[in-house]
């Protein structure tokens, strides 16, 4: 029973707290993953990031050149899903949450400061920008100064969120809008396929790799 409460707490808060705006900055962070999954994944195979944004309104790009086409444009929501999926498993399966979050809060800080710029991308990019930096910095500060157990809980729903994130922002950009120039259209483009199809089997990966790792982590628990 100990175990499944890990798993309900964060998730009843995920759930309950969807469309508020207490879940903003946690959305706005697994935006962070996705663009930065596009920008590490470019480097990777070899190409360019030249800007990467964040905006307050949970959007975001990635200018690059070079890199394998396929894996970049996948990158975005199946990286945010990896975030997440990784995030929750070490929370789960270690006692080392003090040291994933402050390996998250220097890996966040320090994107932020390579790949973003406060002066591209207007208003909306300049406040995404700070709020990476800031967001970096309090994980740091979290993992330094705060009790384990909110460590833990914060970990697992950042987890949480961002794994619950990825279907549901595929399917709403990419199914119910697929109108928009989204990663799935651009894959479709440039690659062949659909723009559905690839938003259907992005779906259908991040809903397995969800059951697999609540399965995991609940095998796993760290006691």
């Amino acid at each position: 029973m100990r175990k499944f409460l890990f798993l309900l707490i964060p998730l009843t808060v995920v759930i309950l707290l969807w469309n508020s705006v207490f879940l903003y900055p946690l959305k706005l962070l697994v935006v962070f993953f996705h663009e930065s999954s596009h920008a590490l994944m470019t480097i990777i195979t070899g190409g360019r990031v030249h800007e990467m944004v964040v905006s307050a309104l949970q959007g975001g790009h990635v200018k690059s050149s070079g890199g394998i086409r396929f894996l970049t444009l996948s990158a975005g929501y199946l990286g945010s899903l990896c975030w997440g999926a990784l995030i929750y498993l070490l929370a789960a399966c270690t006692r080392r949450d003090r040291e994933v979050m402050f390996s998250l809060g220097l890996v966040v800080t320090g994107l932020t400061l390579f790949y973003m710029s406060p002066f591209k991308g207007g208003v909306g990019a300049s406040w995404g920008y700070l709020f990476c930096l800031l967001t970096g910095v309090f994980l740091v500060f979290s993992a330094r100064k705060l009790s384990d157990r909110f460590n833990d809980m914060l970990l697992r729903i950042i987890g949480l969120t961002s794994m619950i994130y990825a279907p549901l922002d595929i399917y709403s950009d990419v199914l119910l809008r697929s109108y928009l120039r989204s990663d799935a259209r651009m894959l479709a483009e440039e690659i062949g396929g659909t723009t559905v199809f690839w938003g259907i089997s992005w779906v259908l990966i991040s809903l397995v790799v969800v059951a697999l790792v609540v399965r995991v982590g609940l095998k796993n628990e760290a006691e």
